[in-house]
């Protein structure tokens, strides 16, 4: 049996194992993605699967640089990389990507040892974060003004301002009057 005889038959029992799996993928006829672990977890990651021309007869390619990964330790990476290579010595010229996603998910827990559960915390954030509890100190903290209603406002404006004789407008600057007056100044001192 040929090479492509072997990826198009891979390809058909691929389709019928993984059906309804949202963790796999396929990003090409030659090339599949498998997720371990759920969206948001801090040890979750891809795994992506692409085959050459003589595939089973030669290595697939193994891709973990990827953008969803980038919180995977380069160790993490490596060791499941290297994990995954060794498998694939063993399996050589035989269709093999449903047993490489299969062995990865076996051995999951000991991939993942040295891949912390959550975040690190970046210094930056560390500082940012003494910043703000000292901001927080009793000390420092600013009374804040009551803020009015709406009636309370209409009955400060009718108390104090709004039956008064002088017209809208009287305490204004006459700008135009302004402005000439200044700006005739400027004119001569220009000159």
């Amino acid at each position: 049996m040929s090479c492509q005889e072997q990826q198009e038959e891979e390809l058909e029992v691929l389709h019928s194992i993984y059906d309804g799996d949202g963790k796999f993928k396929q990003i090409s006829p030659t090339c599949f993605q498998y997720k371990y672990g759920e969206d948001g977890d801090h040890q979750a990651f891809l795994v992506e699967i692409s085959w050459g021309d003589s595939y089973p007869e030669e290595a697939p390619n193994v891709n973990l640089d990827l953008f969803y990964n980038k919180h995977i330790l380069d160790g993490v990476k490596e060791k499941v990389r290297s994990g995954i290579l060794e498998e694939v010595e063993n399996l050589l010229s035989s269709p093999m990507t449903f047993s490489l996603f299969e062995w990865v998910k076996d051995n999951l827990a000991s991939l993942l040892e040295e891949q912390p559960e959550s975040a690190p915390v970046n210094q930056a954030e560390s500082r940012s974060d003494t910043i703000l509890a000292e901001d927080n100190s009793p000390e420092k903290k600013r009374e804040k003004k009551e803020q009015m209603t709406k009636a309370q406002k209409r009955k400060y404006f009718d108390k104090y301002g709004a039956n008064t004789d002088r017209p809208r407008g009287w305490d204004w600057v006459d700008v135009v009057k302004h402005l000439s007056q200044t700006g005739g100044q400027q004119q001569k001192n220009d000159s």
